[in-house]
């Protein structure tokens, strides 16, 4: 089974084209930062992985995504070794995106993303606070 589920922060801008040929597909490509969960001193907080994603799904990542949206992708993993002009094999690893979801809200970044859930808001006041019913209200409310 090949099945790779990761959450991070598109580290660029997506860049989306259409391929050549008879049956013109759109392919997008872009890049996320995913938090390492145990850090150890001198090593990296986090770790990039390449993804590619085609059809609707490239053309979603187009229209909503950008550098800093926080996204769950659910794909496989694929290898794309070559050897390059210079005679070096050159290891790459790509994640073929198969879902890809919002990770967080609209609000919970200042507006700058687009749908998502927004699980754990609260509409008033610092979070955890709950809003003040005013007096004589609660012969109004169906329960009390």
């Amino acid at each position: 089974m090949n099945k790779v589920i990761l959450m991070g922060r598109l580290t660029r801008d997506p860049e989306v084209r259409t391929s050549a040929g008879a049956s013109q597909t759109t392919i997008g490509r872009f890049s996320i930062a995913v938090d390492r969960r145990f850090k150890r001193d001198g090593e990296p907080d986090a770790d990039f992985f390449n993804c590619t994603s085609f059809g609707k799904q490239a053309e979603f990542v187009e229209k909503y995504l950008h550098k800093g949206t926080k996204v769950v992708v659910v794909g496989r993993i694929q290898n794309n070794n070559y050897t390059n002009k210079e005679g070096q094999q050159v290891r790459d690893v790509q994640i073929m995106i198969d879902e890809i979801e919002f990770a967080e809200s609209k609000n919970s970044q200042g507006g700058g993303n687009y749908g998502g859930s927004d699980a754990g808001q609260t509409s008033g006041g610092a979070a955890g606070d709950f809003m003040n019913i005013p007096d004589g209200v609660e012969e109004e409310l169906p329960f009390t």
